[in-house]
């Protein structure tokens, strides 16, 4: 499929390539997309660019190389040169809360396209609020955390709905994700965004914006919410029929505000009505435990450690010692070990349902979680590139862009594969 005409420069412009991360995008781009992209690579050191356009060439040498751009996050007239050059934007320069807003920003007025893979759910609730109505005004799509956090779990919750309307002419009532395997380690960069998220933002922002439907553009007006026993909201476990024993999910919060928006972005938007969850949707997201006493123990460590990190600033500064710092991770070998599988299941929400019919669906990745989050975000870019979205400007969610994604997602490796079961 041919990439869309346009007057910028170039294609795409991916800022941040020197980082753990952003070394990854690059890869995936040289060696999954078109051999004809003009594309760059930006940042603030022309040896380091250098160097990874090096890597890219020594796995695809058959294509032209990735043109150069400097600029520093911090200089806005830098920026705003590359910015305007560009068609569509990845950035992997993080924390978002440090070096994210003027990118943000500078994408929304100038019409750029624009991709992240955040985890910082107040920041991206900020974001919305600033420059939804600029993004709206100049057409500019804006797909904050199209990564690991969060476009698996948006894709698989959006699959299973799809599903319902196709085989059972049925909405969703209750959809429930879990990360049903997870081999791997959080990198620099990912650790300094949590340590650095509860230095940066008050504890009364975080909690407003990850309460449930808090970006969504419409209310969730049914009052619907996940069922959970006296016993499961004390011990944070339990277990599910078709997916086992499963506790409390660290992603969870974070996931959950980007479910939740496109829930309300499904209703709102004309191309995608048809699309809707359903006015009684109801997300939950869990973590596969081994059994009933893992499922407890990582509950509490979770909720204990979250409350030390908020509340114990010498923590921080301590934990700061003794992990990777920014730009670093496992090697290459550790990362060709790694996986992540989520299995999910969503119920229809019909009156009448006695085989107690469910979709079920099982998602999975071979590889790093980074090389997944390249994958998403160089396949989300060349999905704005080649797809007619029919999407107007404005900040929207890596479901919103529909089966065409999730196809080339297949292709890049992962995979998603639902069905119909007996509940």
């Amino acid at each position: 499929m041919a990439v869309k005409k346009h007057g910028r420069h170039y294609d795409l412009v991916l800022l941040g390539a020197t980082g753990y991360t952003g070394q990854l995008t690059a890869e995936h781009i040289a060696t999954h997309l078109p051999t004809n992209l003009k594309w760059a690579v930006a940042g603030r050191s022309e040896s380091k660019l250098q160097s990874v356009i090096a890597e890219c060439q020594k796995l695809n040498p058959d294509r032209l190389p990735p043109s150069v751009e400097l600029a520093n996050v911090n200089d806005e007239v830098e920026l705003k040169a590359v910015v305007e050059k560009a068609f569509v934007i990845i950035t992997t320069v993080g924390p978002y809360c440090l070096y994210g807003e003027p990118i943000f920003k500078l994408c929304a007025e100038t019409g750029t396209h624009y991709l992240d893979c955040t985890g910082e759910v107040p920041w991206v609730a900020r974001m919305i609020k600033k420059y939804e109505a600029t993004a709206m005004k100049t057409g500019a799509i804006m797909l904050p955390q199209t990564g690991i956090e969060s476009a698996p779990p948006d894709l698989v919750t959006w699959s299973m709905a799809q599903h319902l309307r196709k085989d059972l002419k049925a909405t969703t009532k209750d959809a429930v994700v879990t990360i049903h395997k997870l081999t791997s380690k959080p990198s620099g960069g990912t650790l300094a965004t949590v340590l650095v998220h509860f230095e940066h933002f008050p504890l009364k922002e975080v909690m407003e914006a990850t309460t449930p439907y808090a970006t969504s553009p419409i209310p969730h007006a049914s009052g619907a919410r996940p069922r959970k026993s006296w016993l499961q909201a004390l011990l944070g476990v339990t277990s599910l029929p078709n997916l086992g024993i499963v506790t409390t999910s660290l992603a969870g919060k974070t996931d959950q505000a980007v479910i939740t928006r496109t829930w309300g972005l499904l209703h709102e938007i004309p191309s995608r009505k048809s699309e809707f969850y359903g006015p009684r949707f109801t997300w939950a997201e869990y973590f596969k435990a081994r059994n009933w006493l893992h499922g407890i123990a990582v509950h509490f460590a979770l909720t204990i450690g979250g409350l030390l990190l908020v509340f114990v600033p010498p923590l921080r500064s301590l934990v700061k010692r003794f992990v990777y710092q920014p730009g670093e991770g496992v090697s290459r070998e550790d990362m060709a070990r790694e996986e992540v599988e989520y299995r999910g299941t969503a119920t229809p929400d019909i009156d009448s349902n006695p085989a107690g019919k469910q979709a079920f669906c099982r998602a999975w990745f071979h590889g790093s979680l980074y090389a997944l989050t390249g994958a998403l975000l160089a396949q989300g870019a060349l999905t704005i590139l080649e797809e007619d979205l029919e999407l107007n400007g404005g900040s929207y969610t890596p479901a919103c862009l529909g089966q065409s994604y999730v196809d080339r997602l297949h292709g890049a490796g992962f995979k998603i594969d639902v069905k119909t079961i007996e509940g």
